[in-house]
């Protein structure tokens, strides 16, 4: 097929590679302009933009699809259909009627539940048993299109790093299937009622409340690793410094919320208690925790903030 791609993030790479590989035509790939990153604030393009140089795929980066130019530029491509995945731009109903076939999404979760910008956080941070890919076709709403094919995984006890990485794998290789017999795929509509809403995270969100269970604090920590990371703060002699809390346990020690309760660092939260495993002092990299009360002297009863 003639497929016009549009994603930006690291988990669209691997469905940009699986179309490529499968012999389909890429007429063009879209994807969010370089932004300014690292400390020097330099242009840097985006994982699809490099992925798509390497292939030799012509890459183009506008602000915005809004203007009846790219528009015409989008429609002159004359594709068979558009693949999205994470691309970060909303397309209007122009840009979706364009190619003969409409435009297919790779979503990150088991629609209807958890539609919107942060799929994957928002099922970690809920506790959720499962969740998945669904192929959609693609509609004005916010992801409220009917699916045409979905694949499950555990949750357990991964992260949203980990879980975003595999769910990128299995992502590419539904689309793949999902356009190898495309015309066979019945699409279902959503049902509305049972649907729930990933919003973006909030930096307020990040902040760990020591009040909270030990294990929603669990959870918010994986659901925030590795960014922006769920923190709290530690008092030292040049004030408080942020400590990211990438991965921990729970303990069934009890105590005062947010007080240290031994040398390893295990905290008491609202009921249980956090043991961590993996933390990150600002400016420095992730180290297992061990290594970092290498770095730092933290008192049995000392509160954390």
């Amino acid at each position: 097929m003639r497929i016009i791609f549009m994603g930006t993030p690291d988990f669209a790479v691997p469905t940009l590679r699986a179309l490529n590989d499968a012999g389909h035509e890429i007429a063009a790939v879209y994807t969010q302009p370089p932004r300014p990153a690292g400390r020097g604030k330099k242009l840097r393009a985006s994982p699809v933009q490099v992925a798509a140089e390497e292939l030799g795929l012509e890459v183009r980066s506008p602000k915005s699809l809004k203007s009846d130019e790219e528009k015409a530029r989008f429609a002159a491509l004359n594709a068979d259909i558009a693949v999205v995945a994470a691309y970060g731009l909303i397309l209007s109903q122009t840009i979706l009627d364009a190619p003969a076939k409409g435009c297919l999404n790779v979503h990150a979760s088991i629609l209807p539940h958890w539609r919107g910008a942060a799929p994957i956080h928002r099922a970690v941070m809920a506790g959720d048993p499962v969740t998945g890919i669904t192929i959609m076709q693609m509609e004005s709403g916010l992801d409220t299109g009917p699916m045409l094919a979905t694949v499950r995984t555990p949750i357990e006890r991964k992260t949203t790093g980990e879980l975003t990485d595999e769910l990128a794998e299995l992502g590419a290789k539904l689309m793949v299937s999902t356009l190898r017999e495309l015309d066979k795929h019945v699409a279902i509509a959503q049902d509305d009622e049972d649907a729930t809403y990933a919003p973006k995270i909030d930096k307020a969100e990040a902040r760990i409340d020591w009040s909270k269970p030990a294990e929603e604090i669990e959870r918010l920590v994986r659901g925030l690793a590795p960014f922006p990371g769920a923190w709290f703060e530690l008092a030292g002699v040049n004030g408080a410094e942020r400590v990211k809390l990438l991965r921990a346990d729970v303990a069934e020690d009890e105590g005062e919320p947010g007080t240290v309760l031994d040398d390893s660092l295990t905290i008491a939260c609202g009921t249980g208690a956090i043991r961590p495993v993996r933390l990150q002092r600002a400016g420095k990299p992730a180290m297992d925790v061990a290594d970092f009360l290498r770095g730092i002297v933290i008192e049995k009863e000392t509160t954390l903030a």
